[in-house]
Formats: structure tokens, C-alpha cells, sequence
């Protein structure tokens, strides 16, 4: 799954608009316009299209914490990383969404899939530690799937 497609998705599961998603970039003090979002969102073979930097997608989920639980007083805006792994992906969306473990399998159940409870704590884990996995591609694409039916 590409960030074009992660992209994708999110804008379709909290049912957004493209200027919509241009906003939620522009909390990090980002200027985005409609039209980069569009050759964002536009399929592959579409000649418009660009690939979506890790940088880009990055400024998306920490615009979308901020929109969804507000600025931190007196800090600026976060930095965004120039490497987004799937785990930071579902990391920064838990935390945009604040959801504990069980809200976390809520997600899933909507999206008819199971995570152990042990296996998801293993997913925000530090890389390195001994109990960190790595997030594979069918977990967050079912966890966006499981919040597109939440919000429907």
C-alpha cells in the first residue's frame, strides 16, 4: 500500500474533501493547495498523479491530531518525519482518534478482524525492544477500513 493509497483511504473513512484534507495540512503550518491534494488523490495511471512523500503523509496525521484533539499550548508544530513507518502510521492515528486498546479493537471488529490484544501493544512498542513487531500492511489497511465503517 502506497502513502497515495493510505491517503486515499483516510480521506474516505473521515469523509473528507480534498480542500478539507488541504486544512488539516495546513495546521502544521503547511501551504497545500486543493490541487496538490488532487494529484495526491488521483489513481496511479492518471497523468496528474505524484507520489506522496512519507514527509507529506506525516504532516497529514499530525495535522488530523491537531484537528482532532487540539494544539499543544506553547509548542510549535511538530516536525515531520522523513521516514513514515506503518507503526508510526497507526501510532499517530490512535492517538489523533485518542483510543485506548479496546477502542483500538472496536476499529477492527467493524472491519471484521481480530488483533490479540498483545500483538497490537507489540505495534507501538520502541524498535529494538524485544516485544516490538512490525506492523504489517493487511493491519492498518484493515484498521482504516474498520474506522470508514465507524464513521459511516
Amino acid at each position: 500500500m502506497t502513502n497515495n493509497d493510505i491517503l486515499r483511504r483516510l480521506r474516505y473513512a473521515f469523509n473528507y474533501n480534498n480542500s478539507h484534507v488541504a486544512k488539516v495540512i495546513a495546521r502544521v503550518d503547511e501551504k497545500i493547495t486543493t490541487t496538490n491534494v488532487r494529484s495526491w488523490i488521483n489513481q496511479e495511471a492518471d497523468e496528474f498523479s505524484q507520489p506522496l512523500s512519507d514527509r507529506n503523509l506525516c504532516k497529514f496525521l499530525d495535522g488530523l491530531i491537531i484537528e482532532k484533539r487540539g494544539a499543544r499550548p506553547g509548542n510549535p508544530a511538530p516536525k515531520p518525519l522523513e521516514v513514515l513507518s506503518r507503526n508510526e502510521i497507526l501510532k499517530k492515528l490512535r492517538i489523533a482518534l485518542a483510543l485506548r486498546d479496546e477502542g483500538m479493537m472496536g476499529v477492527f471488529k467493524n472491519a471484521n478482524f481480530t488483533v490479540s490484544k498483545s500483538e497490537l501493544g507489540s505495534f507501538f512498542r520502541k524498535e529494538g525492544q524485544r516485544n516490538y513487531a512490525e506492523c504489517p500492511e493487511q493491519v492498518l489497511r484493515k484498521f482504516i477500513h474498520g474506522l470508514g465503517q465507524e464513521v459511516s
